[in-house]
């Protein structure tokens, strides 16, 4: 077996588990939150299995066999080497530990050129920024009518109401994430695959996903629960459709890669904010420790990336270490 092929296999492998484990948890994480109560983990699992099996499967008929949805046309394909293995190495490090670091950096870093790099990470950081402004004035709004902090849904009519709602607007969130992100691990395999590989690739994000479920989330779950009234289906309702528009919204700007960890965080970040804004019984003082360790952990990962990629180009290509 040649050693492209085997660092092929290495690299798709540890990509899967750390985009699966590490950054699905963004549009799974109050979906596993609001309802592993009330149903198995096998059931959600399912569910979520079968989204992903539409999305993928539409994607790879849509654009030609291209699973990607085409957000690798400005990183063509690349024979596999050891470094590009190593990249999803240290982020399934990372993910071990609880930091939600950014998969798109690190992954795709040690395949993009800088001035990729450097145009994702400009819509990266826009992304941020706009997540954190829509999600601010959404809940100035949404705190008027509804306290966050408490689960207060009266009758049984909008209890029903909310608790069906997740299961929407997870499954719309979970499709527009698939779109952005199965391109940090499309990225080692072909552009165009056949039927056959599309089978493995589908097979092996589905037993990915059931491990995720059966683990309740793992440790970065933990960026979820710690945050205002996640657990409650209403509440992760309201998150879900914020953060789905956001990332269609930059999905349809154009192709080029982004990092949705960073809108993610950046919707957590104004949401907070927000509550903390309209909530008297809630300080800032409570607030920036959260927000603050989410933003520093995102700039421990961009550093990593970004010294992946200088690495590669300025190190390791020049003196042919391959």
């Amino acid at each position: 077996m040649e050693l492209t092929l085997i660092y092929t296999i290495i690299g798709f492998g540890l990509a899967g588990y750390s985009v699966i484990a590490n950054d699905s948890i963004q549009t799974l994480g109050t979906f596993i939150a609001s309802k592993q109560k009330w149903f198995k983990w096998y059931t959600l699992a399912s569910a979520a299995s079968l989204v992903m099996i539409f999305a993928i499967t539409w994607g790879w008929y849509s654009y030609d066999g291209d699973i990607s949805y085409g957000r690798l046309t400005r990183i063509p394909f690349q024979e596999i080497q050891w470094y590009h293995a190593v990249a999803p190495g240290i982020l399934l490090l990372l993910t071990r530990i609880g930091i939600p670091v950014s998969t798109t950096f690190l992954v795709l870093s040690a395949f993009a050129s800088t001035v990729v790099l450097e145009k994702m990470l400009v819509k990266s950081i826009v992304g941020y920024g706009i997540a954190a402004t829509v999600a601010y004035f959404c809940w100035i709004a949404v705190s008027k009518f509804i306290n966050e902090k408490l689960d207060e849904v009266k009758g049984d009519k909008w209890i029903a109401f909310w608790r069906n709602s997740v299961w929407v607007s997870s499954g719309w969130l979970w499709w527009v994430w698939l779109s952005h992100d199965v391109a940090n691990i499309a990225v080692y395999l072909p552009r165009q695959l056949d039927f056959s590989l599309l089978l493995i690739v589908i097979t092996y994000f589905t037993v990915l996903l059931f491990y995720i479920f059966y683990i309740r989330g793992g440790s970065i779950q933990q960026v979820v629960l710690e945050k205002t009234g996640t657990r409650y289906a209403r509440s992760a309702t309201i998150i879900n459709v914020i953060y789905a528009a956001v990332l269609f919204y930059f999905k349809e700007l154009n192709d080029l890669p982004m990092s949705t960890t960073w809108v993610f965080v950046g919707l957590l970040c104004g949401r907070e904010l927000a509550i903390s804004t309209m909530n008297k019984d809630y300080k800032f003082k409570y607030v920036f420790p959260l927000i603050g360790k989410d933003f520093v952990k995102m700039i421990f990962g961009l550093s990593v990336s970004v010294a992946i990629v200088l690495a590669i180009h300025y190190f390791i290509i020049p003196r042919g270490l391959f």
